[in-house]
């Protein structure tokens, strides 16, 4: 599966991840053994990104994944995990022992309470625990994960504490994710993370990653991981009763996703081909990395861009490299999107690509698709 660099540092991340919520029991209960075949099942298919969180299944998903991932070569896979929420035992904050934890969508017993906390205190707390849990030394990429009501917090305790966290090599990158992208757009502008995990706000049904998240981090060539590309459920299976954004879907976007089912239906889809959708900078390079303008060029990746300024945690700023291949701060270029948009599961919307642009389009969005565009 072809890789592409995440964010300015060293990253290399499959174009697409596993997202380990489902085996945290997000909904319906899995199995160790069924949680162990789907990661091994990812594994054999070229995913060498997996994403996990403290508050999938209280903890169950940080576990189950890095027993699922003992024994792989700990250098071929990129691991993120996040921060925010602290995981307390119930019985220490009054809640008692019993019932489950359904009400937050994980189908385990309530056996711990979430806490929030983004201080520098809970962060590097909620980072060694996910490390205990996960039976690893390091954390690839951590994630400030829903600092939507603690964005303030997040800014000036939670942040600096990852750089410290980066610095001294306990994680490689760090970033925020957010079902929202006017947050993660203000971490950009005023911190120095290196990539924003963006789930639901860039998919067929809603591109608000697109008003201003998206083009910000091209310019500030941080990495964007987009998540959700199903909206948690509508666009795999459109019909009544889906969920977009973990609820009941909005009858508007039912007759949307089903309108783009039976346009895919009329057109006669070929099974067993994949579309995806690039997302695409102003002036951008082609697959190789060359300029349009510029085909008898090298076929290398793009030139390295000129280093963007990192904001140290005492507010002055020094440089870092941006590697070979990432977008140009001054003039556009690819933006490298670990999972681009997605690439559709082959029982759901296979060889659908001119179909969706046909949608789209009818939608107003101007749409790039290459004819063999795979993942």
């Amino acid at each position: 599966m072809h890789r592409n660099i995440l964010g300015p540092g060293p990253l290399r991340v499959s174009a697409l991840a596993f997202g380990a919520a489902a085996i945290g029991n997000l909904f319906t209960p899995v199995t160790d053994t069924e949680a162990e075949k789907a990661v091994a099942a990812a594994w054999k298919a070229g995913v060498r990104y997996f994403d996990t969180a403290p508050h999938y299944g209280l903890g169950l998903s940080d576990r189950r994944l890095g027993d699922a991932l003992l024994g792989l070569p700990r250098g071929e896979y990129v691991i993120s995990t996040k921060v925010g929420r602290l995981l307390e035992p119930a019985a220490l904050v009054g809640g008692g022992l019993g019932g489950d934890d359904l009400a937050n969508g994980f189908a385990v017993p309530a056996t711990h309470r979430r806490r929030w906390d983004f201080s520098a205190e809970g962060v590097r707390r909620s980072a060694e625990d996910s490390l205990d849990r996960l039976g690893m030394d390091r954390i690839d990429i951590a994630y400030l994960h829903d600092p939507d009501d603690h964005l303030d917090q997040a800014v000036d305790e939670a942040w600096p504490e990852l750089a410290r966290l980066r610095a001294e090599g306990a994680v490689r990158a760090i970033g925020a994710g957010m079902n929202q992208a006017e947050g993660p757009a203000r971490l950009v502008r005023e911190t120095d993370i290196d990539v924003v995990l963006l789930p639901g706000r860039y998919s067929l049904l809603d591109q608000r990653g697109l008003t201003e998240l998206l083009p910000l981090a091209a310019k500030r060539a941080v990495g964007v991981v987009v998540g959700g590309v199903f909206n948690s459920g509508l666009l795999a299976d459109p019909k009544p009763g889906a969920t977009f954004d973990y609820a009941a879907a909005p009858d508007e976007l039912l007759r949307l996703a089903m309108e783009l089912k039976e346009v895919r239906a009329a057109r006669g889809a070929v099974a067993g081909r994949r579309a995806a959708l690039p997302v695409r900078a102003p002036g951008r390079r082609d697959r190789a990395g060359r300029h349009p303008k510029r085909r008898g060029s090298t076929g290398r990746r793009g030139d390295a861009p000129p280093p963007r300024p990192r904001r140290a945690v005492d507010g002055s700023e020094g440089t870092r490299a941006a590697p070979r291949g990432r977008t140009d701060p001054q003039g556009g270029g690819l933006m490298r999107i670990a999972l681009f948009i997605t690439c559709f599961n082959d029982t759901m919307f296979p060889g659908t690509g001119k179909a969706v642009v046909e949608v789209l389009e009818r939608l107003g969005h101007r749409v790039d698709f290459p004819q063999e565009q795979t993942c």
